[in-house]
């Protein structure tokens, strides 16, 4: 298979800045936490997918103490996000990573079920398309594989609305690029998701605040 760079699109997980939808039912502490987990699960299965380098792109800061466990194996790479919304950053970062040669995953840590499997699965179709993308439920999308970055995939996008991946689609068309999908996933984003995340991904749910459903 291809080399394909995997970039982890990745917040801090600090109490009250990572997963701030999740604090009304968790509380702050908690929603860290898992916020924590859920950033370790996409990490080793974009490290377990081994599909060539894996790269962090981090927030707020990549010099914190967090993130250099991360560096201890010497098979992860650190790099910072930049200013702006998350259709600037996510542009930056595919634009700094197509730079070393080989095609771009774009991927964010709330997807539990974008595993190694669908990973490799997805380079392979990349391979033989213009890009993929990783649909999720609420309309927006867990991956998106690119072999060049264009504008027009970032620029004047609703973020965070259900709106995303069908423009995402619609400007791929307007591109004349052929693209591939996988199956549509799910993430955690709302409280009502960690009922479904306790009965899928037990091992990601066991912190005491989700021993049961979320009030």
């Amino acid at each position: 298979m291809n080399t394909t760079r995997i970039i982890v699109i990745a917040k801090e997980p600090i109490p009250g800045f990572a997963k701030t939808r999740l604090i009304p039912a968790l509380g702050e502490d908690a929603t860290a936490a898992l916020a924590d987990r859920l950033l370790q699960h996409a990490l080793s299965q974009a490290l377990a997918a081994d599909l060539g380098p894996v790269e962090l792109c981090v927030a707020p800061h990549r010099d914190a103490t967090y993130w250099k466990k991360h560096l201890q194996n010497g098979n992860v790479t650190l790099t910072q996000q930049a200013e702006g919304d998350l259709g600037v950053r996510m542009m930056l970062a595919a634009e700094q990573g197509l730079q070393h040669g080989c095609p771009v995953m774009l991927i964010g840590t709330d997807c539990p079920g974008l595993n190694a499997r669908r990973l490799r699965a997805l380079a392979e179709a990349l391979s033989r398309h213009d890009a993929c993308l990783g649909p999720v439920s609420d309309g927006g999308y867990a991956l998106l594989g690119l072999h060049q970055a264009h504008p027009l995939l970032f620029t004047d996008m609703p973020w965070s609305t259900p709106d995303v991946a069908r423009l995402t689609r619609e400007r791929l068309q307007q591109l004349g690029w052929r693209w591939a999908e996988c199956e549509t996933l799910w993430d955690v984003d709302e409280p009502d998701d960690l009922i479904r995340l306790k009965a899928d991904y037990p091992e990601l749910a066991e912190y005491p605040e989700l021993a049961g459903e979320p009030s």
